[in-house]
Order: structure tokens, then C-alpha cells, then sequence
């Protein structure tokens, strides 16, 4: 009786040791890599994404939205880690090109969402890149690209031109003339906006007198100056103001104020931002084709990942556009102020 002893003590010893070993069974715990971090890819079944997410800047109000679209995509997918960067300005160019070469030169990232301050140049620095490459807001014309994420803006300028013509015509205006206070001369995006604002109110029955179109930069301070000549020019008023964008949309309805003769003009702008929200509730800026800042984002990062599945893009992807105006103003701000709650 006694020699049983032993044995007895080493099966038990040796069901402690199974024990401790998990007897062959997972328990349902989490797979451990050997520095102790989960494993999310084997336990998750996706694969890790890491995308880079150049813009042309972060600090103003339409590109907070395009960040915020971006980044919402990665919180939808804990899998795709978003890196969001962008220049201190939009003349910045020299800052992002060096945000264009270093990511291009790191291993780690899987692929590249770009918008361009400087296209031309950028055609150069992605040159032979095989990782997928989005544009967003500006295309780049280059076969590395895969599809561009943005607004089409001569049938956005074409929804804002025939609605603006519309109202003039409920307003009472017989003489259904628009001028266009535009951007850049020659810039693309400002001449398709044009075509747009041209087509748009053609459609809706007024003239587009593109003869009388002024030029303001894109700044508001100039876009003063272009409608006190407007003014001078056109003493009985005008049915129809368009703007290439709100800030100069906003500054000629307010050099109009007061004047009898435009106090029923209809002043169009582009991009639906916040301000232009407060100055439409405001009654001085009239509409806003809006751009879908926050959509433009979340799609170019779903672009990226969908090329790195396998999928093939789309040339052109449209982020949409619609029209803000009295009716839907204050419902289009606080979605804007949720985006960058």
C-alpha cells in the first residue's frame, strides 16, 4: 500500500501541469502576440490599414469637415487607422510637398489620400507609387491616382443657378439677368462653377450676362469692389448675384444693403459653410450650392481601403451637392456643428 503513494502524487502533479497549460483549449481568451498585445488581426479576421490623409489644410472651417469625414471612417472601422495632416495654409506649398515626400518613402502606410495644393507637382512625387493614391477636392492628373473624390462642380453650379433663377422669378423680377462675381480667372475649378451658374440659369429661362462677369480672386474685400461696379453699372438692380463661393457672396449682398434696387436680388454663393448658414438665417446671403466636405472625406478613405481589397474605383466619385437656403438653413448648420463637435 505504501508504493501507491507515489504514483498517486505524480498523476496529480501531472493533471496540474495540463491544467496550467490550458489542456489544448482556448478558453475563448484573446490570442496573444509575444510582446502581449492582441493580436487584431487573427482574432478580428481584417487586415490593418494604415492611410495617410495629406489636405491642402487643416485650419479652416470646409476642411475641418473633410477631416472629420476621414477620421469617422476609421472610428466606423478599428481596423483602418486614419492619419490626418495637412499645411498650415492654402499657399503652404512647399509644407506639403515635404507631408508627400516622406509618406511616400514610408513603408508602413498602405495607402494615400491626397488633395493638392500644387497638382502639377505633386504628379512628379507619386510618380511609379503602386500603393493605392485617392485625390480629394482637386484631381490630379497622373495614372497612380485611381479616382477622384469631389464635387462635380458645373452640375452643382447648374442645381444653384436654376434655383437661384427660380426664386428671382417668385420675387417678382421681369428682367431675369444674373452676373457672376468669380474666383481666379482660368482657374478650373472657378470656369466650371461658371458653366454651371451659365447652364443652370439658361435652364430656368434668364440670361447669364458672362460678358459682365468680375473677377475677385476669391476674396471678399474684392468682391466689394465688384459689386459697387455692378451697382454703378446696373442703377435698377440685378435678379441674380452668383458668387465662386460664400465669402464673396456674403460681401456683396452686404455692399448691396440698403439699396432699394437689390433688396429683392438673389445672392447665390458655394460651398454651404457655417457662416454662410448664419448670414442665410441673417437675410443677406440668399442660398449656397453646398459641398459635402464630411462625405468627400469619409468616401476617399473607403475608396482606399476598397482598392486595397481588390476592387476597382470609379474614375470620379461624386460626394454630392445640394442647396441651402431659408427653408433648411438652420437644420444645414447644426449638422455642420455636430460634424465638428
Amino acid at each position: 500500500m505504501k508504493r501507491k503513494f507515489p504514483l498517486i502524487a505524480l498523476a496529480l502533479t501531472f493533471a496540474l501541469l495540463l491544467a496550467s497549460c490550458g489542456g489544448g483549449q482556448t478558453g475563448g481568451q484573446t490570442e496573444q502576440t509575444p510582446d502581449g498585445a492582441d493580436n487584431a488581426e487573427q482574432t478580428s479576421g481584417e487586415p490593418e490599414y494604415n492611410i495617410s490623409v495629406i489636405l491642402k489644410t487643416t485650419s479652416s472651417e470646409y476642411w475641418g469637415y473633410v477631416v472629420a469625414g476621414a477620421e469617422a471612417y476609421g472610428k466606423e472601422h478599428p481596423n483602418v487607422h486614419v492619419n490626418v495632416k495637412g499645411a498650415t495654409s492654402e499657399t503652404a506649398y512647399d509644407e506639403q510637398q515635404n507631408m508627400i515626400e516622406t509618406d511616400m518613402l514610408n513603408n508602413s502606410i498602405d495607402g494615400y489620400v491626397i488633395a493638392p495644393l500644387q497638382a502639377d507637382m505633386v504628379v512628379n512625387m507619386i510618380s511609379g507609387q503602386t500603393k493605392p493614391i485617392v485625390a480629394v477636392d482637386t484631381d490630379i492628373d497622373a495614372p497612380e491616382v485611381l479616382s477622384f473624390i469631389g464635387t462635380g462642380n458645373e452640375a452643382a453650379g447648374a442645381l444653384g443657378g436654376e434655383a437661384a433663377m427660380n426664386l428671382a422669378k417668385e420675387r417678382g423680377w421681369t428682367d431675369l439677368y444674373c452676373i457672376e462675381i468669380a474666383g481666379v480667372q482660368g482657374d478650373s475649378t472657378n470656369e466650371a462653377r461658371m458653366a454651371g451658374y451659365k447652364a443652370g440659369v439658361e435652364a430656368a429661362g434668364g440670361v447669364f450676362l458672362i460678358d459682365e462677369t468680375q473677377y475677385a480672386n476669391a476674396v471678399a474685400d474684392n468682391a466689394v469692389t465688384c459689386m459697387e461696379a455692378i451697382i454703378q453699372n446696373h442703377p435698377e438692380g440685378i435678379a441674380v448675384i452668383c458668387a465662386n463661393n460664400d465669402d464673396m457672396a456674403m460681401a456683396a449682398a452686404r455692399a448691396a444693403s440698403g439699396n432699394s434696387a437689390y433688396a429683392n436680388t438673389v445672392f447665390l454663393g458655394f460651398d454651404g459653410i457655417q457662416s454662410a448658414c448664419n448670414s442665410i438665417l441673417a437675410g443677406e446671403e440668399t442660398m449656397s450650392v453646398c459641398q459635402e466636405g464630411y462625405n468627400m472625406g469619409y468616401s476617399s478613405v473607403d475608396a482606399v481601403v476598397r482598392a486595397l481589397q481588390g476592387e476597382q474605383l470609379e474614375d470620379f466619385i461624386d460626394a454630392g451637392a445640394s442647396i441651402v437656403d431659408p427653408s433648411n438653413a438652420q437644420e444645414r448648420l447644426e449638422q455642420l456643428q455636430g460634424y465638428l463637435a
